[in-house]
């Protein structure tokens, strides 16, 4: 099972840091999480594409993990997908793809009449809504969802994706939350969202001091992120969803590792972790981390 980070950003705008999203390839499938701006560029970037994703999980509805997924159905489209898209997502997800698709009907129904593709399967969305504890197995993999805590924002998930012996958990978006530790307890690799609140300023014009407490409220905070590792135990934790997207690596690291002592990697767009392997590649080098 091999994980790349296709986006590691927030809503910054930032040209090395995409919006969030993440590819799980294993046992023939492809599996996307999330599809925040620049997922069909990266996406091809990791030597896929979107007419060749299996299925599409949805950590939440906030904008900077979902603004591309029309993007994404029209350009698997063009690169040829014929089957419609399996979507799962939370609470509300029905919702936004109908909305989505309110919005896109009359250029969509003109490109369609106009380009006479042979088929229009690929611009069909299948949608499932999944519940806390919710398991969806398909090709040897299996994702359950795990309900987390973004409060205010009403419905958001983690996942925990296994294949075989492997296991891998995505934090999504959330605070510090127990049921997501116990999730993540002996996982072999464990993606979590970090907010590093010494980086961020207040600007009273931009970015006022109640903004950037309200925003740390909902995430977790880097001085946290490092026991969160170290109770679930897990074998190699991953770092993304900076905000900042812009910080200093090295006090960064020395946060984190004032709790956590293991395997630890900033992330970057289209890192490569190979879990059975327990090698990551970036940029044509390739390390491995330890059994």
């Amino acid at each position: 099972m091999r994980l790349t980070l296709l986006g590691t950003g927030c809503p910054q705008v930032d040209p090395a840091r995409m919006g969030p999203a993440a590819l799980v390839r294993g046992s023939g499938r492809q599996i996307l999480f999330d599809c925040g701006s620049g997922v069909t560029q990266r996406l091809v970037q990791a030597g896929t594409n979107g007419a060749a994703i299996d299925a599409l999980f949805l950590t939440h509805l906030h904008s900077d993990h979902v603004v591309d997924f029309h993007q994404l159905l029209v350009s698997s489209w063009h690169q040829g997908r014929s089957r419609p898209w399996k979507l799962f997502g939370p609470p509300g997800t029905i919702g936004f793809v109908e909305r989505s698709a309110a919005l896109w009907k009359p250029e969509l129904d003109l490109r369609i009449a106009h380009e006479q593709r042979p088929n229009e399967s690929g611009l069909e969305v299948t949608v499932t809504e999944f519940a806390d504890g919710q398991c969806f197995r398909g090709g040897g993999i299996t994702v359950t969802a795990v309900k987390v805590n973004h409060d205010p924002f009403p419905e958001a998930y983690g996942f925990v994706v296994e294949q075989d012996h492997l296991r891998l958990v995505l934090s999504g978006d959330t605070v510090v939350w127990p049921p997501l530790i116990a999730a993540a307890r002996g996982a072999d690799l464990l993606l979590h969202e970090v907010f590093i609140r010494r980086e961020l300023r207040p600007d009273p014009d931009h970015r006022p001091q109640e903004t950037i407490d309200r925003v740390a409220s909902y995430h977790t905070l880097s001085a946290e992120v490092g026991r969160v590792a170290a109770e679930a135990d897990v074998g190699l934790l991953v770092l993304t969803h900076f905000v900042p997207t812009r910080f200093d690596p090295d006090a960064l690291v020395a946060e984190v590792r004032a709790h956590w002592g293991g395997p630890l990697v900033l992330g970057e767009d289209l890192m490569t972790f190979d879990l059975a392997s327990r090698t990551l590649s970036f940029a044509g080098a390739t390390v491995a981390f330890g059994a």
